[in-house]
């Protein structure tokens, strides 16, 4: 039989541990210039880019990746890469500082991007633990710098080493330029079904909060019950949200974001609640939902943690999906290659061409060489599968009918 007072040094234990671990991780993402620093490649602009409602939008791109990712995110980069829009890539603590001066070789190797020094690559890395909190911790903390750096990108997207785009840049900025620019696209329910025993009740440690060397999280043997101060909403990791939100969470004029950022500091897997959860409690912007990853996805049946690996016998269903992502590929498929020369026309180690680029196209040369006005778009076919796509998410949200439900 426990005793009262050996059960109460137990729960001063407990509520230490959690107490400690959010001081920690509040510490790794606020600590911008004491924690965090960039390779950078600042030029000079050779074209004047303009923002604000008038323009295109603008994208920051969170790109994430592990040790030995190095060559597939300047893969990924290429791809989504246009001069209009702003760039932060991370490998994990994991990945080696020879890793990361390769990928900053790689990326000094691309004319329009020693041009337009939109790219950085984080030289000092967070840890990334997978199920725990340190993986949100990164996310703000990527977050927060590219609000610092760059003022006129207008959504923000976080992508991994395994994701691929199904579309090219001027067509997700044709398509974007029509919608509202306060939308956020969010895979999100209050259906919580067995993540609520499995995610929200069980209290765990992040241990790359505190400790060097990577190791997994730990659990208490105690658990807690659902919230009733909040709803927990949950949904799809991989985001799509509006610079107005982000400023909602880093800056937090409103103290929601860090009352849920101290509760998801002890959950499983924060990264699937919490940004879910304060979007939808907040009542600036719950209206603002898009119930959408906009990724392309297969899950196996049973689903496992991750989607089926997607291959050249998915590149038709994929292509037709109207999706903007595609999750998740292997190194180098070929699939890939067939995104490459059929929709971004991308040839090897180049930029993925847009209406900016100038220069003819030919085997030595790159046309993304040579540039002009970066302001124009010129949408390919894919653009129009996007729009039906994202014609009928909007519709959803006119009626309200899928909005934090």
């Amino acid at each position: 039989m426990v005793t009262m007072g050996a059960e109460k040094k137990w729960l001063f234990a407990l509520f230490s541990a959690a107490f400690v671990s959010l001081m920690l991780f509040l510490s790794l993402i606020s600590g911008f210039s004491a924690s965090f620093y960039t390779y950078s490649f600042h030029r000079p602009f050779a074209s004047t880019i303009r923002c604000g409602s008038g323009y295109p939008p603008a994208f920051a791109y969170y790109i994430s990746g592990s040790a030995g990712d190095g060559d597939r995110m300047f893969r990924l980069l290429l791809a989504v890469y246009h001069p209009r829009n702003r760039y932060l890539l991370h490998i994990g603590a994991e990945g080696s500082d020879n890793e990361r001066r390769k990928l900053v070789g790689l990326i000094r190797s691309v004319p329009a991007i020693r041009a337009f020094g939109n790219v950085d690559v984080v030289g000092k890395p967070d840890p990334a633990t997978y199920m725990g909190s340190t993986n949100i911790a990164a996310v703000l903390h990527a977050a927060a710098v590219l609000l610092k750096v760059d003022g006129g990108w207008d959504w923000f997207i976080s992508l991994s080493a395994l994701d691929y785009p199904l579309l090219t840049q001027d067509d997700l900025s044709h398509v974007f330029s029509s919608i509202q620019r306060d939308l956020n696209f969010i895979d999100h329910t209050s259906d919580l079904g067995w993540k609520e025993a499995q995610r929200v009740h069980p209290i765990v440690v992040d241990p790359g909060l505190y400790l060097a060397r990577r190791t997994q999280i730990f659990h208490a043997t105690e658990k807690r019950p659902t919230p009733d101060a909040f709803r927990v909403f949950t949904g799809s990791p991989w985001i799509v949200l509006s610079r107005g939100f982000l400023e909602f969470c880093i800056l937090g004029w409103d103290n929601l974001p860090r009352i849920l950022l101290m509760y998801f500091n002890n959950a499983i897997l924060p990264q699937e609640v919490y940004f879910h959860s304060v979007i939808c409690n907040s009542p600036d912007f719950k209206n603002t939902t898009v119930n959408s990853d906009l990724r392309y996805m297969i899950w196996d049946n049973p689903p496992k943690m991750e989607p089926h690996f997607l291959n050249t016998l998915d590149y038709n269903q994929m292509v037709q999906s109207g999706a903007a992502f595609g999750r998740q590929f292997h190194k180098d498929d070929p699939v890939l290659d067939m995104v490459d020369e059929n929709i971004l026309k991308r040839g090897r180690n180049r930029a993925a061409p847009g209406a900016w680029c100038t220069g003819r196209k030919s085997w030595w040369m790159d046309p993304c060489s040579q540039w002009g006005d970066v302001n124009v778009l010129k949408p390919g076919p894919q653009a129009k599968k996007f729009q039906e796509s994202m014609t009928g998410l909007l519709d959803d949200i006119n009626t309200q009918s899928n909005q934090c439900k």
